[in-house]
């Protein structure tokens, strides 16, 4: 995605499948599903909400603080585990044996011109792409999560391509009667290599969570300032969080580009997210003829944050610099792109205007071998994507307060640029860690005196 933001944390209780890991080095030994998708795995009679033959859902149901903890004893939990009853069942992509029966099918509305030919393209690239991943994973399994994800995935897609989804500048993850939060979730997980993955600083997400819970008045508002990698940034820091945080996981809102609305390929998963719609400054003068259009449309974004800032209890997530981090041209190395002073202070000004209070937190992601952007930014939207397995991380920086690291600054401007500067050089400064955990192979050993590591899913 481009950028995100969180909405509020609600205080939904939630049902937790505990999923037994298996050998392979991708799985993750549980699963957290809303309320929502509690009362209709109970209800749905149509068969779509099974288990695999080898799954063996246990009998036996804990009670653990408030909370209903189910034991399943499955390698993974696949994307049409959490279907949409008959109304998924009906569908002829569910049914299909084989992925080339799934590309088959694509192929087939592409000839009968029910579907552009650049999308089918698209669709059968992602295809390969998403299979070669999962096998990288060397889950016994592989076969039916491939099967599985990606039948559920076209499935969606072309839904849309039939009756086009419309975001509106506040959007609300859609849960019922499909649930795209968890197909996004079920989605990306067997591309993490969970054995290889971190999380730094895990006890200040707990901070932020307690913070979210005060109940005098309003809860308070946090904003995460973050560095962007892949369109997957939503599902990685949910996946991260989903045992220790969960209610940061399913109510993070998103501040996100408009390229992640409108891309086919994209929209299923975006929808599955709470989301703050917004142009991207990068793209807003593309198509000169729609820039006021553009621009007018952001206002309404922002009069919808501010709004939402000012009921208390959100956690946004946004990204300064408005876009994905990119390689570097000359030497290859991955870092977080420089934040836009004047995006850090907009995103301040409406924190502190809410009349609650609020708090910004640096946040530094390292996930861009899962899906990575193309080398340089695009202005047609269909991008190819290239879909890996890999470890990745997620690293928070303790609070920073823009009164006490302003200072010694001595007008308002000079002030933001100091700002942005301290929280850019934070999230660069726990990106390097992560980036020494995983790719410079020393695990939690990269731990220091700011940055503790950790694996809460173990």
């Amino acid at each position: 995605m481009t950028s995100f933001a969180v909405s509020p944390c609600s205080s939904t209780k939630a049902l937790t499948l505990s999923v037994r890991p298996p050998e392979a080095v991708g799985a993750l030994p549980g699963i957290w599903l809303g309320s929502s998708a509690r009362s209709r795995l109970w209800r749905c009679t149509c068969g779509i909400l099974k288990w695999s033959a080898k799954a063996g859902v246990e009998d036996v149901v804990e009670r653990k603080g408030g909370r209903a903890s189910r034991s399943v004893a499955s390698r993974e939990v696949l994307a049409s585990d959490m279907g949409a009853g008959e109304e998924v069942v009906s569908r002829p992509l569910l049914r299909a044996r084989t992925g080339e029966e799934l590309l088959s099918h694509i192929r087939k509305e592409a000839e009968s011109g029910k579907l552009p030919a650049d999308i089918a393209k698209g669709l059968e690239e992602l295809y390969y792409s998403y299979q070669n991943a999962v096998l990288q994973s060397g889950d016994p399994n592989a076969s039916e999560i491939i099967l599985s994800n990606m039948a559920v995935a076209f499935d969606r897609m072309l839904l849309d391509v039939e009756n086009p989804f419309t975001f509106p500048s506040h959007h609300k993850a859609v849960r019922e009667p499909f649930d795209y939060y968890m197909f996004g979730q079920n989605y990306i997980r067997p591309l993490i290599d969970f054995r290889k993955s971190y999380v730094g600083n895990i006890a200040l997400f707990r901070d932020m969570e307690e913070k979210i819970q005060q109940v005098i008045v309003h809860g308070h508002n946090i904003v995460l300032m973050s560095n962007h990698q892949t369109e997957a940034d939503p599902a990685v820091i949910a996946l991260l969080l989903e045992r220790s945080n969960p209610q940061i996981a399913e109510n993070l809102v998103f501040i996100a580009g408009d390229r992640v609305v409108a891309d086919t390929l994209c929209k299923p998963f975006s929808m599955g997210r709470n989301l703050i719609c917004v142009y991207s400054k990068k793209h807003l003068d593309d198509v000169p003829e729609l820039s006021d259009m553009k621009r007018r449309a952001n206002t309404r974004s922002l009069k919808e944050m501010a709004l939402l800032l000012k009921g208390g209890s959100q956690i946004i997530w946004i990204a300064p610099s408005g876009g994905r981090d990119r390689p570097d041209p000359m030497t290859g190395d991955w870092h977080p792109a420089p934040f836009d002073a004047s995006s850090v202070d907009n995103m301040r000004r409406l924190l502190e205007h809410s009349g609650v209070p609020g708090h910004v937190y640096p946040l530094s992601l390292l996930c861009y071998e899962i899906m990575p952007p193309p080398p340089q930014v695009e202005k047609q939207i269909g991008e190819r994507r290239t879909i890996s397995f890999h470890g990745v991380g997620l690293s928070v920086a303790p609070e920073m307060n823009f009164t006490e690291v302003t200072a010694h600054c001595e007008n308002l401007e000079e002030a933001k640029e100091v700002f942005s500067d301290i929280l850019y050089n934070s999230v660069t400064q726990h990106y390097d860690v992560l980036k020494s955990a995983i790719y410079g192979f020393e695990g939690l050993n990269a731990s220091n005196s700011v940055v503790s590591l950790s694996q809460p899913w173990q």
